[in-house]
């Protein structure tokens, strides 16, 4: 699939006969109007500190921000407060969608907004969340085929889509990347540092959970590993598969199209890169007795992990958001903490080894979004201004805000299992 042949869910212009896509509907109930002043009463509220610069179409300036801070442009002020009023953060992105608003620096602009994210609306009306926040969709569990479904919403866009913006390693994950380092320079040695943590050399049994496109298993297969990786997406396995084959490597590296719950073997290592994000509170605690469960006495475990604050990790966690509805359909983002819990409450196994680098994840989707604006726009016959672009220009810009604030961190987790102990059935 080519990317000007993406799902209709991720932008394709709907049928005529058909609603438009929720980014540019208006639907007016009754309660609208209340809401949308509402919404308006509680943006100028949060803004009023904010060190950024917002500009009302008719000449009104809110924020507290000077000359050379970031800019925001309401032109369509009526439709903004409109959705923020119905949808709240789910409404914040879809009206960047529909274009209502618009910034020269997206990134700069957010930054300010997640710094502040714990209190942007007031105390007393934090109460009020569980009532105006959508709950997630029952759909959206990652059972067996839940889980199934939800890679295949976000990571069988088509590789050609991902390949606008990854470097040529195609490794979807953040690096230890300095500002304007070498992408595929850290990507490298992103991977190299997280097998030197499981241990991995030539004749290590490595298991990967989360095959990507074939990055890790390519690096760790010319090391001399006997690899097992396994991943829910049919076109990341194709060009996986592909991948292998050129390198060479096909004879040490199985790659399957199978969940980490149904995976059987003992491994000598295994190794997992951002793939928790997807699990869900619910199946946390069966992922990390399926890492125990999987692993030899003796062996390590290797875990790279994109973290948000326990509290706010509490606060959110039965929310859904913007990142749920279009990007990320049943992911979650973990706490340290509850990593921390996990592995005592359901492994053998002992954290050994921990290691954060979140500014270099920043500057890992800064260059990503760089990419990708300057590769979509040229590259394809879907201008700046198609909502598939606007899309993807927000969640990019908004997850390198969530770094840069320091409100997401990412982690490496080294674990070991000492000899003789076991936690099995």
């Amino acid at each position: 699939m080519s990317i000007t042949e993406l799902p209709a869910h991720v932008g394709r212009p709907a049928p005529t006969s058909a609603p438009p896509p929720p980014w540019q509907r208006l639907d007016r109930p009754p309660h609208a109007p209340v809401r949308a002043r509402l919404a308006e009463r509680l943006f100028r509220h949060a803004v009023r500190t904010l060190p950024v610069r917002v500009a009302l179409a008719g000449g009104k300036r809110l924020g507290r921000g000077t000359a050379g801070s970031p800019l925001m442009r309401i032109d369509r002020p009526g439709e903004f407060f409109h959705r923020l009023g119905l949808n709240g953060k789910i409404g914040f992105g879809e009206s960047y969608m529909a274009g209502d608003w618009s910034s020269p620096d997206l990134a700069a602009l957010l930054t300010p907004f997640a710094a502040r994210m714990a209190g942007l609306v007031p105390k007393p009306l934090q109460v009020l969340r569980s009532s105006v926040d959508a709950p997630q969709p029952d759909a959206e569990r990652n059972t067996v085929s839940g889980a199934r479904s939800n890679i295949h919403r976000h990571y069988d866009l088509s590789n050609d889509f991902f390949a606008t913006f990854l470097d040529e390693t195609m490794t979807y994950s953040g690096a230890p990347l300095t500002p304007g380092g070498d992408l595929h320079t850290a990507q490298l040695s992103k991977l190299d540092s997280i097998l030197d943590l499981a241990g991995v050399e030539a004749g290590t049994r490595l298991l990967e959970i989360g095959t990507g496109w074939g990055s890790l298993a390519i690096r760790a297969g010319q090391r001399g590993a006997r690899v097992t990786t396994v991943t829910l997406s049919e076109q990341q396995r194709a060009l996986a598969v592909r991948r292998l084959a050129e390198a060479g490597l096909s004879d040490r590296v199985d790659v399957r199209l199978a969940d980490y719950r149904d995976t059987e073997g003992t491994y000598d290592a295994v190794v997992s890169i951002e793939m928790i994000e997807a699990v869900g509170a619910e199946y946390w605690p069966t992922y990390f007795r399926t890492l125990d469960r999987l692993l030899v006495s003796g062996g390590r475990v290797a875990l790279q992990a994109i973290t948000m604050p326990h509290d706010r990790l509490l606060a959110t966690k039965n929310s859904y958001t913007w990142i749920h509805k279009y990007v990320f359909p049943g992911g979650l983002l973990p706490s340290v903490e509850v990593i921390e819990r996990n592995v005592a409450a359901n492994t053998a196994m002992t954290l050994a080894e921990r290691r954060a680098f979140g500014p270099g994840y920043a500057e890992t989707l800064r260059q990503w979004g760089q990419r990708f604006t300057e590769r979509w726009v040229d590259g394809t016959d879907r201008g700046s201004d198609d909502p598939l672009n606007r899309m993807w220009e927000f969640y990019l810009a908004y997850s390198e805000a969530g770094f840069r604030s320091g409100y997401l961190d990412v982690w490496q987790f080294g674990m070991h299992k000492q000899p003789g102990d076991d936690r099995r059935g």
